[in-house]
């Protein structure tokens, strides 16, 4: 009896449920508090120095050193990504020479008579440096003499620096390179729209969405490249013709037919001499269609020629997939390269493969169209190159799906480029003189506001490589220095509630064992108390 009267007269032992239970509801509202201390503190200091008064990201440094470092962080970088590309592909080039030992003769590997890539380097390093260093600078300058902090500022930062554009020389890049970023920027306001429920496109939930776009694009591109070559780039010009099978004679044979012109049977004629296959051709100067014998003359099997046409496309293209897989994540990520090289160089040649083994496909399917029209039609007619273009660009499915919709925004700037070119001759646009400009600079203007307050809205490749690339600082701010112990513990704070409301959300999850007041709210974990 005396032993059940002490037990329950006697004070709970240390540490229980309730004593707990009641240091933590102490602790909290000592919290809440603290929280309201500090918020009145900053409030005070604010009005102290100025309400209107932002402060710069870079309190370490000053606006002109920070602008000038990062300046000359991303020439360096697009300096390093250019020159390191051109030189893998020289290399490969001698690789297939055969020259192994000039893999070690810096004078055949990077001299100037073969590695002409100096110039561009630098008008690479201009643009991208000479963008993030006045991005930075007219930042900082609109932050002061605008004394607030909005939208606006990087609209307008973003729109001025993007006249970096003229280290450029050729109008040509200049126009593509505005036009893949037009793209680029419709993407993250249709994105946006449609997070806030206000628009949204029929079908842009198909799961092949981005492969319909990307067909489209191409059958564009591959009309304009037989009918009006001169609506698309010079060197994107010699990279289709290059890595197609068909010699230049030939698609201007075609396009000649097509257009009822007669056909240039001289350069033809002599094209075909230098072929085996070629002694029993027929050259007519008005053909209603150019014989698949013209277009494969090596070879009578139009099986063959496609076979042939593929892996052709693969041995030339593999270097360059590779140049462009290897060398930009050498160069942005030297430190996970460093730490595990064959994992990156696995990745690279996996990577490679893939891209490669799509655009061979792409070749391929596209010969096939063309010669399995000449075996049941005997008039030609230019759309059929238009068809033949969206067919052969069912080939991306090969490719992963977060590459397909990449894929189709850049080749649909090119598209876009031949139709703005032909709408232009036919004087249904206005023809206005460096154009390209204004155009690249306003959406310079547009992505530098969706990277900043509307990240969400781009796509993973455009935003990391901003962020690594362009604008490293601005786009990944940690606290910065200006930011006082009393703002970091108010943070804190809130990620400490977290992990509370979730568990308050799920009450049906298994309890985890409880833990004491101190191991849920460490004071000196916190930075700066």
């Amino acid at each position: 009896m005396q032993t059940t009267t002490a037990a329950s007269t006697s004070p709970p032992p240390y540490g229980g449920d309730n004593s707990d239970g009641a240091a933590e509801h102490r602790l909290r509202e000592a919290e809440e508090r603290l929280r309201e201390a500090i918020e009145e503190l900053q409030r005070r200091q604010r009005h102290a120095r100025g309400f209107h008064h932002p402060q710069c990201d870079h309190a370490d440094e000053s606006c002109v050193a920070n602008a000038i470092g990062n300046l000359c962080q991303s020439f360096l970088l697009s300096y390093g990504v250019r020159v390191g590309i051109g030189i893998l592909l020289r290399a490969f080039k001698l690789v297939r020479r055969q020259s192994y030992s000039s893999l070690l003769d810096l004078k055949q590997l990077v001299s100037e008579k073969d590695l002409i890539v100096r110039e561009e380097a630098c008008r690479v390093g201009l643009l991208f440096g000479g963008f993030t260093g006045s991005y930075h600078a007219l930042r900082c300058l609109l932050r002061k003499l605008r004394k607030k902090e909005t939208p606006l500022n990087a609209i307008l930062a973003g729109s001025v620096a993007g006249l970096s554009i003229l280290a450029l020389d050729d109008s040509s890049r200049r126009r593509t390179l505005a036009l893949y970023l037009a793209a680029r920027l419709a993407q993250c306001a249709y994105n946006s729209a449609k997070s806030k429920n206000k628009f949204h496109l029929w079908g842009s939930h198909w799961r092949h969405g981005d492969s319909l776009l990307f067909a489209l694009a191409c059958a564009q591109v591959m009309y304009a490249f037989i009918m009006r070559p001169e609506t698309l780039p010079k060197s994107y010009q010699d990279f289709i013709q290059k890595t197609g099978p068909v010699a230049q004679p030939v698609y201007k044979a075609v396009m000649d037919t097509c257009r009822g012109s007669p056909v240039d049977i001289v350069s033809l004629s002599a094209y075909l001499s230098n072929r085996r296959e070629s002694d029993n051709v027929k050259l007519e100067e008005f053909p209603s269609i150019i014989p698949c014998s013209i277009i494969h003359p090596d070879t009578n099997s139009c099986l063959a020629h496609n076979a042939n046409a593929a892996s052709a496309t693969f041995r030339k293209t593999f270097p360059l997939y590779f140049s462009l897989t290897f060398v930009p994540f050498v160069v942005l990520h030297l430190q996970k390269f460093m730490d595990t090289p064959a994992r990156t160089c696995w990745h690279a040649i996996k990577g490679a493969v893939r891209s490669t083994t799509f655009l061979s496909a792409f070749v391929g399917i596209f010969q096939a169209v063309i010669c399995l029209h000449r075996k049941v039609a005997s008039k030609d007619h230019k759309l059929v190159y238009w068809v033949a273009g969206g067919i052969s660009a069912l080939s991306v499915l090969l490719e992963k799906k977060a590459r397909r919709s990449e894929l189709a925004l850049y080749v649909l700037p090119r598209a876009g480029d031949s139709l703005w070119y032909i709408l232009v001759n036919r004087h249904l646009l206005p023809n206005i003189k460096n154009a390209e400009v204004p155009l690249f600079c306003a959406c310079m203007g547009g992505i530098m506001y969706y990277l900043e307050h509307e990240p969400d809205t781009m796509a993973p490749f455009l935003r990391g490589l901003i962020r690594r690339f362009l604008a490293s600082r601005i786009s990944n701010p940690g606290p910065p220095s200006s930011r006082t112990a009393s703002y970091t513990y108010l943070q804190t704070l809130d990620a400490l509630k977290k992990p509370k409301l979730q568990e308050a959300e799920e009450p049906s999850a298994p309890a985890p064992a409880p833990a004491s007041a101190s191991e849920k709210y460490n004071l000196e974990s916190i930075p700066g108390l």
